[in-house]
């Protein structure tokens, strides 16, 4: 689809400057935030940070798109229920933003600088815009379908490594401790002695647009939600590198188990993790 102007305004163009603003105001509050409350657990944690920066996002976009459908990480109850039930309730719509205003709010309220804001485009089901926007190295992460991907107004392309021998992989470690967080360790114990390193920064959106712009080789975790996954998704794509579920299915928008890399350690991994799984 070529179409991305709606009245003289790009979608890129209103995606860049919702994640700017929000992620400039989000830097101002780092270390001054006033509420901190529990979700879904001790490790799924909100501020009003979050939800103003949600706000702002939704009110740009809705002043420039009326028409458009809007899915935000804290318009939603807390749980992996809650979160698919509200993405199958706007998922057919024609155009929906997804936005995840704060990725990494537990890394924010310690003041260790490695968080996002994520805003993605979705047409029918397909994304379109794709944009993630860390604050405190001021680096905007951009793609748009079909037309590659950019950070600081530089393609982007991912790593070359070949096997996971030599890779660079992240992780992140679920706030569900019943499923998500014992998969994923079982592929942490399983993929450590396989890889060159492993790295959990704490904050999905971005290790995504690490693995597009070559930082990583991949990434994987259990238990995520579509507004984490649906910005850095289009980044990869776009820089060459491949986004499926851990078992190996093409990426799309209800996938909860994400396994991302450069594309060519790819089927290594998969297969690694599956392996984890299963126990085998």
């Amino acid at each position: 689809m070529s179409e991305q102007v709606i009245g003289g305004k790009s979608f890129t163009a209103v995606a860049i400057n919702c994640a700017a603003k929000a992620g400039e105001w989000i830097k101002t509050k780092l270390g001054n935030h006033t509420s901190l409350s529990l979700k879904y657990s001790a490790q799924d944690l909100v501020t009003e940070v979050d939800k103003g920066a949600e706000a702002m996002i939704r009110n740009l976009i809705m002043t420039h798109f009326p028409q458009h459908s809007f899915l935000g990480e804290e318009g939603v109850q807390p749980g992996p229920e809650a979160s698919t039930k509200a993405l199958q309730s706007v998922r057919d719509a024609e155009y929906l933003w997804i936005v995840d205003p704060l990725d990494g709010t537990t890394n924010f309220v310690h003041s260790f600088p490695f968080f996002s804001v994520s805003i993605a485009l979705a047409y029918k089901g397909d994304i379109i815009v794709g944009v993630v926007y860390d604050p405190i190295r001021d680096e905007l992460f951009v793609a748009e379908k079909g037309k590659g991907a950019y950070v600081r107004g530089r393609r982007m392309g991912v790593s070359a490594e070949e096997t996971l021998r030599e890779s660079l992989i992240a992780t992140g470690f679920p706030a569900d401790q019943e499923y998500a967080l014992p998969l994923n360790m079982r592929g942490l114990q399983a993929l450590v002695p396989q890889v060159r390193n492993i790295r959990s920064g704490g904050s999905a959106a971005l290790h995504m647009a690490y693995v597009a712009s070559g930082r990583l080789s991949g990434f994987w975790e259990y238990g995520l939600n579509s507004w984490d996954l649906a910005a850095g998704s289009l980044l990869i794509t776009e820089s060459g590198g491949r986004v499926t579920d851990v078992k190996g299915s093409p990426y799309d928008l209800g996938i909860r188990h994400v396994a991302a890399s450069n594309g060519h350690i790819h089927d290594e991994f998969v297969q690694a993790l599956q392996q984890a799984e299963s126990g085998s």
